[in-house]
């Protein structure tokens, strides 16, 4: 059992039209100190399986059937002000995605970092201060900052200060919610270097989300392809980019350029991602797939282990 565990986990959202099958029957582990990376299109259950694990979806949204097991626990079966002191944040803290819309306005960067130290920790306003200066120094914008407003800060600026609030009750997990979005390649860059590094240095454990396959690359060392809200392949991030066995996974690696090899036509994925109120029976991908079978349309394929790697793919393809 690993630090994280996420087993046969489903979501779904109640809406007027009907029952939104956001995420269906995923599993993956995360190691302490490992970096696991969820990627896909936009729409595919990522932030969905992020926001069951930190108990935050919203009123329409509710975990359906599995189990998130975190330290040994079952954090589904935690009560709920319990989960909230114990676990979100002191333990298990998120990088949101758009840091200006994640900073309040009118309290200084100091004070919100504060305030997560203030709320999980027995801490004094001074020693929770002084502290926050000491993280945005390990963050890499100095402590003189502390006193600053959102708007005073460039954007890697205050993506660095989300980050440090992150880090600010010494958690042991982290979710990193497409944490360079907005960003410039550039400030991404740097960015993802102090995400990386911070990860290593503390042995903290980390999943990233994102669409970004490079960005992924670049963080993680074992990820997680989604799909119209299903795990089609994952296990080890070299192996996979290397020698993909799911079609997703082959036409989306091909959809991005390689700036070290020869110069080639970007693959394209037709159509378009199936609407999760009514998803299409069998493998969710086939109305899509270039190389699907009748047994697709009919019959969802199951993980299967490939044999002596860590390498797992729901393809009839590979059966």
């Amino acid at each position: 059992m690993g630090l994280l565990d996420v087993e046969n986990l489903t979501t779904y959202f109640d809406i007027l039209r009907g029952e939104v099958k956001a995420v269906e029957n995923i599993s993956f582990t995360v190691e302490k100190g490992d970096a696991f990376g969820l990627a896909g299109e936009s729409g595919c259950g990522k932030t969905t399986t992020a926001l069951s694990i930190l108990r935050l979806l919203p009123q329409n949204g509710k975990v359906i059937s599995g189990e998130i097991h975190f330290e040994g626990k079952n954090l589904l079966e935690m009560n709920p002000e319990k989960y909230r002191k114990d676990i979100r944040w002191k333990k298990i803290s998120v990088i949101f995605q758009g840091a200006m819309n994640s900073l309040n306005p009118v309290m200084t960067v100091g004070q919100q970092i504060s305030e997560a130290i203030l709320t999980h920790e027995n801490l004094s306003k001074e020693e929770a201060l002084d502290r926050a200066g000491k993280l945005l120094d390990l963050v890499g914008i100095g402590s003189e900052r502390v006193e600053r407003y959102a708007h005073e800060l460039s954007g890697g600026m205050r993506q660095r200060a989300i980050i440090a609030m992150a880090l600010s009750s010494n958690p042991s997990f982290i979710i990193a919610d497409e944490p360079t979005t907005a960003l410039d390649v550039i400030i991404e860059a740097q960015v993802l270097k102090v995400i990386k590094d911070l990860q290593k240095k503390l042995n903290i454990a980390m999943a990233v989300i994102s669409h970004d396959l490079s960005m992924i690359a670049e963080t993680c060392d074992r990820i997680g392809i989604m799909y119209a809200g299903k795990i089609v392949e994952r296990g080890d991030i070299a192996r996979i980019y290397k020698e993909p066995f799911h079609p997703y996974t082959k036409l989306l690696l091909g959809a991005f350029p390689s700036i070290l090899g020869p110069i080639a036509k970007l693959s394209r994925i037709s159509g378009f991602p199936p609407d999760l109120l009514s998803p299409p029976p069998g493998c969710r991908f086939h109305p899509r797939c270039p190389y699907a079978m009748d047994k697709c349309g009919k019959e969802d394929p199951q993980s299967i282990h490939i044999k002596g790697e860590d390498h797992f793919v729901a393809c009839h393809l590979v059966e």
